[in-house]
């Protein structure tokens, strides 16, 4: 036991710094001056080399090599913290220190320029920084491959999802892709024949912010231990005691703002939720960005776009932007149509849950091929073009900016990432279909705007877990199932195509 409370001591410390790391993070996105980024870059990649250090310490591997030897006297969180530690160490000590701090200043510096070049669809400047990154992340990807025995882009999705393989994702997406096409049409066709009527703005920014800290706050989110911000992208960051949430507005419309706080809501609850006993340890630590996703997707599209959430929300909506009582714009069916409707767009984060898996199929596959070296950095303009064409009959020849430039994700060196999404949106349909059946009354509470049941379903099911178990493990507990399409499918045809 003094082994492994050595081990804990020393990953009690990598913790903390990690939370430093966040916070510099999110001022970096939220509130630092943009002069101040080439410093910041440099300050950051600083940080990594120091936690690189901690994290490769010769001691941790001895101790690790001690545990080993030491054995059974650990209980289950203990053992499976120990795992964690193990896996931390695998991965920090096939990295070298440079290549650490070299990958965090190229992507700092990238994201930082492509926040400039986005808005003047500027592809000539930030894509020599782009490929920089690429590189590197293919470097540190190459190191991870050996010793897991991958592929270097199968190492990469493990970085974020851990035991997440390119065959599994092609194997969802294949069918998903064969399946979202035809069902698209058939919509877009129902929905046209019974249009939503439109609400008419302007929306002033004050009362969105009143209006989102509202929802935030009546679905779990606690203010005490967290802040919500605007920065360029919505995300969800900081740590579980200091969660930070972001989004951006938009004053013709107040929907995009709404659902992508009520989205990262889901993160901040389930980040929030973690495991309190452990919650500077590996093993406290959210399990994945899969799982991840499923909380932020079951949020916004499971609970907030349906039809019992909205007749909760219509009336608080409605006042919040003094709209009449009598217009049926503002009725709960209306509402209900806006908040559910279908339509091709350029835009990932504004795309509705129908089309939203085909703009991560593209990103898959232009990734993918990154990682193999069947593609190039220059090449993703013109794939991206192509993929869009052939997905969602859009074209961004000449929108390079609603197009292969609208993600912060390559730029900030996150490749791996986006299958995250939809599996995130698989998990989370299987996750809700499996709420509504343990917990009695659930539609009729969400409708009153009691969602303290769900949240703690959510905290004992999912959030309280932290990496107890593995994501296959935890689906088959929680759901009786592995992950399939097949609930995300029946999700879909019982909203859109149901009388």
């Amino acid at each position: 036991m003094k082994t492994y409370e050595a081990l804990e001591s020393r990953f009690r410390e990598i913790n903390h710094l990690q939370h430093v790391q966040a916070m510099l993070f999110w001022d970096e996105a939220t509130m630092m001056p943009s002069g101040g980024g080439p410093a910041r870059a440099e300050a950051m990649a600083a940080l990594a080399g120091v936690l690189h250090d901690k994290q490769t310490a010769p001691e941790i591997g001895d101790l690790l090599a001690e545990a080993d030897v030491a054995g059974g006297s650990l209980d289950p969180w203990q053992q499976a913290n120990l795992r964690q530690m193990r896996r931390a160490w695998r991965h920090a000590t096939a990295l070298p220190a440079d290549l650490v701090k070299e990958s965090q200043l190229a992507a700092m510096t990238c994201e930082q320029t492509w926040r400039g070049c986005r808005p003047k669809q500027d592809w000539a400047t930030v894509e020599p920084l782009l490929e920089r990154v690429v590189s590197l992340n293919l470097a540190v990807a190459e190191r991870l491959a050996e010793i897991e025995g991958v592929t270097p882009y199968d190492a990469l999705l493990d970085s974020y999802e851990e035991g997440l393989r390119t065959d599994l994702v092609e194997t969802m997406f294949d069918d998903l892709r064969q399946f979202l096409p035809g069902f698209l049409e058939q919509v877009l066709e129902r929905q046209a024949r019974d249009p939503a009527l439109p609400l008419r703005g302007p929306f002033p920014l004050d009362r969105q912010k009143r209006l989102g800290a509202a929802f935030i706050k009546t679905l779990g989110f606690d203010n005490e231990h967290g802040r919500v911000d605007v920065s360029h992208h919505p995300f969800c960051g900081g740590v579980p005691d200091d969660t930070r949430i972001t989004t951006r507005y938009y004053e013709e419309d107040f929907l995009p703002a709404l659902m992508a706080s009520l989205h990262e809501t889901g993160h901040a609850l389930y980040q929030q939720g973690l495991p309190a006993d452990w919650r500077d340890q590996p093993v406290g630590e959210a399990l994945g960005m899969a799982v991840h996703e499923s909380q932020s997707l079951l949020m916004e599209m499971q609970v907030c776009r349906s039809r019992p959430f909205l007749d909760f929300a219509a009336g608080v909506v409605r006042e919040a932007f003094d709209g009449d009582s009598d217009d049926p714009a503002w009725s709960p069916d209306n509402l209900y149509k806006l908040y559910t409707r279908v339509e091709r767009g350029l835009i990932r984060v504004d795309a509705d849950e129908v089309t939203y898996p085909l703009h991560i199929i593209l990103r898959f596959e232009i990734e993918k091929k990154l990682c193999t070296g069947e593609m190039s950095v220059g090449d993703i303009p013109e794939a991206w073009d192509q993929g869009m064409r052939e997905l969602l009959s859009l074209s961004t020849a000449d929108n390079l900016r609603d197009g292969c430039m609208q993600d912060v994700h390559w730029f900030a060196g996150l490749l791996g990432y986006f299958p995250s999404y939809t599996l995130g949106a698989l998990t989370a349909a299987q996750l809700f279909a499996a709420a509504r059946i343990q917990i009695a009354g659930l539609d009729e509470q969400i409708a009153a705007g009691d969602f303290g049941p769900l949240l703690g379903w959510l905290r004992a099911n999912i959030h309280g877990q932290g990496r107890l178990k593995s994501a296959v493990q935890l689906m088959r507990d929680v759901t009786g199932a592995e992950l399939s399409t097949e609930p995300f499918k029946a999700h879909l045809r019982a909203r859109y195509l149901a009388d």
